[in-house]
C-alpha cells in the first residue's frame, strides 16, 4: 500500500527500483558466498559458541551496503553484522533496508548447502519489498506488497494439507540454551501430531518453504528482524499465510514464537496455538 497521499504510479515506479537493487545486492552477496565457500573463512563467534560470523559475512554485508546506499543514499540500512558491532545507521530515516548477509552462517561454515541472502525494505515501519536468495539451488523468491510472490518469476502458493497429520512442519533453536530447551520442550508436543519436522538451520529459507508449499508450517523462538523481514513478506496472505506480528507473533502453548503457519492448519478454536496445544 502506497504511504497516505502518495502518487500511486510514481509509488509503484519506486517499488520496480526497489525491487531491481534488492536482486542486484542479493545476487552480489550469493556470488560471494559462492566463491569463498570451502576458502579461509576466518570463523568466530558472537553471543555463542553456536552464534557464529565469518569473514565471508562481513563481506557479503559490505557489499549490499554498497549497492543498496549507492541506489539510495539516504535510506536507513540495518544490517545483522553491523548491529551486532554497533555500527547500524540509526538516522530515523522513512525507508529502512534490513539485511542478513548470510542466514544460516553455522550451515555456510560447515559447507552444509542450506543459507541463503535476506534483503528487505521498510517504509514507515512497514516491509514493502522481500528478497531472499539460496545461491547453492539458483532459487530467488521475491515479493512486492500488494503484488503477490513468486520463485525464480513463477507465481507460488502455500501448500493444500488440509490436517496436521499431513503436515511437513519445521523449526530452528536459538543460539542459547535456555531458549534451545525451551522450544524442545515444543518440539516435543508438535512431533507426535504432524507428519514430520525438519530443522535445517536458516529461518529465511525455512518460510520461503511454508510459502511455496514444500513445508507446511515453521515456528521458531527469539528470531531476530533481519531473520524475518523478507520472508514474511514473501509468504502470500492473500493465499492462506499467516505472518507473525511485532509483539511476538503466533504462539505455541503461551511461549513468545515466530511462525509461518498457512491458516488450514489452524484448527477451529485453537486460539491460535496450533500443534503443540
Amino acid at each position: 500500500m502506497a504511504p497516505h497521499g502518495a502518487d500511486h504510479s510514481l509509488y509503484a515506479a519506486e517499488l520496480d527500483d526497489f525491487l531491481a537493487t534488492a536482486i542486484a545486492a542479493a545476487r552480489a552477496a550469493g556470488q560471494i558466498q559462492l566463491a569463498e565457500l570451502g576458502g579461509d573463512l576466518q570463523v568466530a563467534t558472537k553471543s555463542t559458541s553456536a552464534d557464529l560470523v565469518t569473514r565471508v559475512d562481513r563481506l557479503c554485508e559490505e557489499r549490499i551496503s554498497q549497492i543498496v546506499l549507492a541506489a539510495f543514499p539516504d535510506h536507513d540500512f540495518l544490517g545483522e553484522e553491523a548491529q551486532d558491532s554497533g555500527g547500524s545507521a540509526a538516522s530515523g530515516a522513512r525507508y529502512r533496508w534490513i539485511v542478513d548477509p548470510i542466514d544460516g552462517t553455522v550451515n555456510y561454515a560447515h559447507g552444509f548447502p542450506f543459507y541463503c541472502v535476506s534483503v528487505a525494505l521498510e517504509i514507515e515501519g512497514e516491509v514493502v519489498v522481500g528478497v531472499v536468495l539460496d545461491p547453492s539451488r539458483h532459487e530467488l523468491f521475491c515479493a512486492v506488497a500488494g503484488r503477490g510472490a513468486t520463485l525464480n518469476g513463477a507465481a507460488i502458493r502455500v501448500s493444500e494439507a488440509a490436517a496436521l497429520e499431513d503436515a511437513l512442519v519445521c523449526t530452528g533453536f536459538a543460539y542459547d540454551v535456555p531458549t534451545r530447551m525451551a522450544n524442545l520442550e515444543l518440539f516435543a508436543k508438535v512431533l507426535p501430531v504432524v507428519q514430520g519436522v525438519r530443522r535445517p538451520g536458516a529461518a529465511a529459507l525455512d518460510v520461503c518453504y511454508v510459502a511455496c508449499g514444500r513445508l507446511d508450517a515453521f515456528w521458531e523462538l527469539d528470531l531476530k528482524p533481519w531473520d524475518t523481514a523478507a520472508a514474511t513478506l514473501i509468504l502470500p496472505e492473500d493465499q492462506g499465510g499467516s505472518r507473525p506480528d511485532p509483539q511476538g507473533g503466533w504462539r505455541l502453548d503461551q511461549r513468545p514464537s515466530r511462525a509461518a503457519v498457512p491458516a488450514e492448519r489452524r484448527r477451529p478454536g485453537s486460539d491460535q496455538r496450533g500443534a503443540a496445544r
